[in-house]
């Protein structure tokens, strides 16, 4: 293994050390394996080939989410108008100044990822009802 010196600012050195020494590991690992983790998630492919008019971006909270390319619109948005307000089509593609092709692929993207999407839909309500 090489040898790599890091100078961490000291209150992330802290930080890092506690999080080791509750995971009951040394700080070097605990390094090692957040680096790891942090490759890994950069590693994977971000966006479904299938669909090529949507994308990932990085939320507020890290997250990723998915939107259509070159609008920032939440494939989310789309389905809720869609699911939730019975929305046509058409009246989403009006709503949102989008082409009905967007507006289909968005619901098709939504139909092949319908978990991850109904989760952060949940997540994000859960969030608004708590903080009314």
């Amino acid at each position: 293994m090489t040898s790599f010196p890091v100078n961490l600012p000291t209150q992330l050195q802290q930080e890092a050390q506690r999080w080791a020494t509750n995971q009951g590991i040394s700080l070097e690992q605990f390094i090692i394996w957040a680096i790891a983790e942090k490759v890994g998630t950069l590693s994977q492919p971000v966006d479904d080939p299938r669909f090529p008019g949507i994308t990932y971006r990085c939320g507020a909270s890290g997250t990723r989410v998915p939107i259509l390319l070159g609008t920032g619109l939440r494939v989310q948005s789309v389905a809720i108008a869609s699911q939730q307000w019975g929305l046509s089509v058409s009246q989403i593609a009006a709503e949102y100044n989008l082409s009905e092709a967007q507006v289909n692929e968005a619901l098709a993207f939504y139909t092949a990822h319908r978990q991850e999407i109904d989760q952060a839909i949940a997540a994000e309500q859960a969030f608004e009802s708590y903080n009314v």
